[in-house]
C-alpha cells in the first residue's frame, strides 16, 4: 500500500466527487453525506462534528501525508460480486446476505469519468441499475441529468481551460469504497456508511491526486435483489440522525480502527 496520500482539493474533483450524492439527494434517496475530509491523524477532519449532511455540500481538503504510526486494520470484509451485468453495464444480482447488500452499496460507490465516459453516463447508469424501478420518475431523472450536465461542465472548464467542453486526454475522476460501518441490519435491509476514495488526474502530464469521502447508503431486499429505494432512505435519515460521523481515515492509520471501519477486499 502506498504510504503517500494527497487530498481533493480542486472544485472540479470536488463536483464529481459528490456526483453519487447528488443523484440520490435529487431523488430523495439517503445520500447522507460528510465532507470529504482529510483523515484524523493526518490532519483535523474538517466534517461536522454530528449528524450527517443530507444535501452533500462541503469544502474540498488540503493536501496531507500518512503518519508515521501505520496500523493494519483490524476488520476486514470479502465482499460477494453480483451475478450478472445488466443492459447498463452495472453489476446486479448481489445474494440476500449482509455481504451481499454492502457489496451492492460498495460498487454503486464506484465509478469512473474520463476515456469517453460522461458524468452523465455514469449518473444515469447509477440512477437506473440501482434506484428501485418504482420509486423513479421522469422528474428525477431529468433533474439527475442535468445535475450530470453541470458536473462535466465544471470538469471540462476545470481541466481544460475556460470555455473546454471536454476532458483533456488522459484526464479521469475515479472512485471506489474502501471501507464501511454498519449503522443498521435486518435480513431484509442494511444501513451502512461508506468510506469512499477518489483520485483525479487533470491531463496526461499532471500528477493524480486524491482524497476520501463519506455517506450513509441503505439497501433493501426487493424484487429478487438489494435496490436503494425510498422506505429504506427515509429509516436511513432517521437512524442517522443524533449520531455522530465516523471519523474520515484511510486503512492503515490507527484512527481507522478507532472509527469501527471495515477495510474492504476484492472478491475473488
Amino acid at each position: 500500500m502506498s504510504r503517500t496520500r494527497g487530498a481533493w482539493n480542486t472544485k472540479g474533483t470536488w463536483a464529481a466527487g459528490v456526483a453519487l450524492a447528488a443523484v440520490l439527494a435529487l431523488t430523495g434517496y439517503a445520500a447522507l453525506s460528510g465532507n470529504d475530509s482529510t483523515p484524523a491523524g493526518i490532519a483535523k477532519d474538517t466534517g461536522p462534528s454530528a449528524g450527517a449532511n443530507p444535501s452533500g455540500q462541503a469544502a474540498p481538503a488540503p493536501t496531507y501525508t500518512v503518519p508515521k504510526d501505520w496500523s493494519d486494520p483490524q476488520r476486514w470484509a470479502s465482499l460477494p460480486r453480483g451475478a450478472r451485468t445488466d443492459e447498463r453495464g452495472s453489476a446486479v444480482g448481489f445474494p440476500h446476505t449482509f455481504e451481499g447488500a454492502v457489496a451492492m452499496a460498495a460498487t454503486l460507490n464506484k465509478t469512473a469519468v474520463g476515456d469517453g465516459k460522461t458524468s452523465v453516463d455514469e449518473q444515469m447508469r447509477i440512477y437506473t441499475s440501482y434506484v428501485y424501478k418504482p420509486d423513479q420518475s421522469g422528474a428525477n431523472a431529468d433533474a439527475v441529468r442535468q445535475n450530470a450536465l453541470e458536473t462535466d461542465k465544471q470538469l471540462a472548464q476545470e481541466m481544460g481551460g475556460p470555455g473546454s467542453k471536454t476532458l483533456p486526454a488522459g484526464a479521469y475522476v475515479r472512485t471506489s469504497v474502501i471501507g464501511f460501518k454498519v449503522l443498521t441490519k435486518s435480513d431484509d435491509e442494511v444501513c451502512v456508511w461508506v468510506l469512499s476514495r477518489g483520485v483525479q488526474r487533470n491531463g496526461e502530464t499532471t500528477k493524480e491526486s486524491a482524497g476520501y469521502s463519506r455517506r450513509v447508503v441503505a439497501a433493501q431486499w426487493v424484487d429478487g435483489d438489494w435496490k436503494m429505494t425510498a422506505a429504506a432512505s427515509a429509516r436511513a435519515r432517521q437512524a442517522v440522525q443524533g449520531k455522530s460521523e465516523p471519523t474520515i481515515a484511510a486503512p492503515g492509520d490507527q484512527a481507522f480502527n478507532e472509527a469501527g471501519w471495515t477495510a474492504i477486499r476484492e472478491a475473488s
